[in-house]
């Protein structure tokens, strides 16, 4: 985000994200300014790069389902980049996250049906390296923050206003 950005560019910044469909007479309503206002600010914000771009963020594949699957893995000492390594060789796997504790991995696959599960687990429990292997079966989501940039105080506060909480 570009230093040149006051308070209102970031509340206008938390209401875009919340809602980039907004009209332009919307956000000035919510932020208490003119609507040439907040078109000018909108327009400054993409030239500068501080908004990138606009698109639409799907809760999951509305063409596709799909069983996703939390995967806990313990490797010996000092083989967790191999595991990652031959991890990466798995279609199914999405998402593989280093951590801190008693399990040095935390994995996403995602697979067609609660079939192919096993023969995956089986695989992944295969690889030399691994020691203990937990599996979780995601039921649903109730939300995904994963794409949305962390937020500051003043951001969440103006999202609040934006959604009519605060004010």
């Amino acid at each position: 985000m570009a230093r040149d950005n006051d308070a209102t560019d970031r509340r206008l910044l938390a209401l875009l994200q919340t809602n980039a469909r907004a009209s332009v007479a919307t956000l000035a309503r919510k932020l208490g300014v003119a609507r040439t206002t907040v078109q000018e600010r909108i327009t400054r914000m993409e030239r500068n790069g501080t908004i990138a771009g606009y698109s639409v963020v799907l809760r999951r594949d509305p063409f596709n389902q799909y069983v996703e699957v939390v995967v806990l893995i313990g490797t010996a000492h000092r083989k967790a980049k191999l595991v990652v390594e031959k991890l990466q060789e798995f279609p199914e796997v999405v998402l593989c996250q280093v951590t801190s504790g008693d399990l040095e991995l935390i994995c996403r696959i995602r697979v067609p049906h609660m079939e192919d599960v096993q023969p995956v687990l089986d695989s992944i429990d295969e690889i030399a390296g691994i020691e203990r292997v937990r599996s979780i079966v995601v039921l649903s989501t109730a939300f995904d923050h994963s794409h949305a940039e962390p937020q500051t105080l003043a951001t969440k506060q103006a999202t609040a206003l934006g959604r009519g909480e605060l004010g």
